[in-house]
């Protein structure tokens, strides 16, 4: 099986890092801009288009055998350009990988891979069947859990983050779900100095990254 990816940096980050063939690439001026549009789908391709391997999603329970890791849950972020997002921070970041949902949340596509600037092809991403259940596995093998809620008392920067870690966020517009929640060992909002009552949740995972990376410096 086969995909479809677009933009200068999405296909050079395929090829760099080998993880799926890259079948064939189209280019401008070889190619028009009409053609490589009707090819991907998009106006956005900058030019470039390739036919890839599908996304070679990688192994959750893998990741909790990592030393020290740093890892990304999403609860249900349905927005393909979040999840791209909050990957490409999260590479930027050294993070050991991105947990998402097998049901009602994005996937890897074309639009994710685009808004990563490639950064899917070198950041491990895992699909699970119940998140919930993930963290707990998590929890047991001596990860701290820490959600995102806008409603929570202590900062990131209260909480140590220097440890085995997965940071949680949830989904666009309805937060994180109880049982998720739940499974979380603290909860932490980043405070509110302006209007707008809340960030866009790759903003907030940015942030939260950072705030890991600057415990762990």
């Amino acid at each position: 099986m086969s995909d479809v990816i677009y933009g200068r940096r999405p296909v050079e980050e395929a090829e760099r890092a080998q993880r799926r063939a890259v079948h064939r690439v189209w280019r401008a001026p070889q190619t028009s801009s009409e053609e490589l549009e009707r090819l991907c789908g998009s106006p956005d391709h900058q030019g470039v288009v390739a036919e890839v391997d599908n996304y070679p999603y990688g192994d959750a329970r893998g990741m909790l055998r990592r030393e020290d890791a740093l890892l990304v849950a999403l609860d249900q972020v349905q927005d393909p350009r979040n999840l791209g997002a909050v990957c490409r921070s999260a590479e930027f970041a050294g993070a050991a990988g991105v947990v998402v949902p097998e049901r009602r949340a994005a996937a890897v596509t074309a639009v994710t891979c685009k808004a990563s600037a490639g950064a899917v092809e070198h950041l491990e991403v895992a699909h699970v069947r119940n998140l919930a259940d993930w963290l707990a596995d998590a929890k047991a093998a001596g990860f701290w859990i820490w959600g995102a809620d806008a409603e929570a008392r202590d900062a990131p920067w209260s909480v140590d983050l220097k440890g085995p870690t997965v940071l949680v966020l949830g989904g666009e517009g309805q937060g994180l779900r109880p049982r998720v929640a739940a499974a979380c060992d603290g909860l932490v909002a980043l405070p509110q100095r302006g209007k707008v009552e809340s960030l866009n949740v790759s903003s907030a995972a940015a942030t939260l990254l950072f705030e890991a990376v600057r415990q762990r410096t």
